[in-house]
């Protein structure tokens, strides 16, 4: 069971830290918080600093090495499986660190970061926008849209 649940907070955390290290690349362990940084990019950050801080120092090395791959390779498939591994191996040997990082990832899940108006209204949330009445920029003149 507890496999499991590792591999799906590597699932749920693999965004943020990918955003943190696009944002930071390797300094991303030693960054400090800037105020005005996306949440996502906050949060991975936090993630792998908590993750270092936790390791000893072979661990804290294998991430450093791991972070800086996959910083300098971010669209490389290999580079993300070995940092994902290095967080795995990180939360397998340590439930206290397992039961933060949980925590961690589903308050960022569950907070309230959207704006919504009313039914039927677009929405805003993080990064992405949604409903069934967006508008983007302005239409004048004669306007026909129709389904084909």
């Amino acid at each position: 069971m507890v496999d499991a649940e590792i591999a799906q907070w590597v699932e749920q955390a693999e965004p943020f830290v990918t955003a943190a290290l696009g944002a930071y690349g390797a300094g991303v362990l030693t960054r400090a918080e800037d105020a005005a940084a996306d949440a996502t990019v906050t949060l991975g950050r936090r993630i792998l600093q908590t993750v270092w801080r936790r390791r000893d120092e072979p661990g804290r090395v294998a991430l450093e090495q791991a972070v800086a791959n996959a910083a300098a390779e971010h669209d490389a498939p290999e580079a993300a499986a070995l940092l994902d591994r290095q967080l795995v191996e990180a939360v397998r040997e340590d439930a206290e660190l397992r039961s933060r990082l949980a925590r961690m990832v589903q308050a960022a899940d569950t907070t309230v970061t959207g704006v919504q108006a009313g039914d039927h209204s677009p929405a805003v949330s993080r990064s992405r926008i949604g409903g069934d009445n967006i508008q983007i920029g302005h239409v004048g003149g004669d306007v026909q849209i129709s389904r084909h």
